[in-house]
């Protein structure tokens, strides 16, 4: 197991927590807190050692293509695609958008 931690520049203000996906079958879960700094802190926990690079570069993109929201995103990965996590991000980025 690896743990990862992240930071990027965050602008986006969303009011409520939220969570996507579920750990196991080569899936990963994602969790997201709001805060009102502007920062996203990231947190992987993932059965890929020496992933993060891969991780990096997801982030990256996703910050070029959108602004990304403050707060706490951890992330628990047990072996998920690129294209699953990327996935699992943007919608528990959604759910905390629409949440109640």
């Amino acid at each position: 197991m690896e743990r990862i931690e992240l930071s990027y520049p965050a602008t986006e203000q969303l009011a409520n927590r939220a969570l996507a996906g579920v750990v196991g079958s080569g899936d990963l879960e994602a969790m997201f807190v709001p805060h009102d700094e502007n920062v996203l802190n990231i947190i992987i926990k993932t059965s890929v050692d020496g992933s993060k690079l891969i991780w990096t570069h997801l982030f990256e993109r996703l910050a070029l293509l959108n602004s990304l929201p403050k707060g706490t995103l951890e992330i628990n990965d047990f072996s998920a695609t690129p294209g699953v996590a990327k996935l699992r991000i943007e919608q528990v980025f959604e759910e905390a958008r629409h949440a109640k």
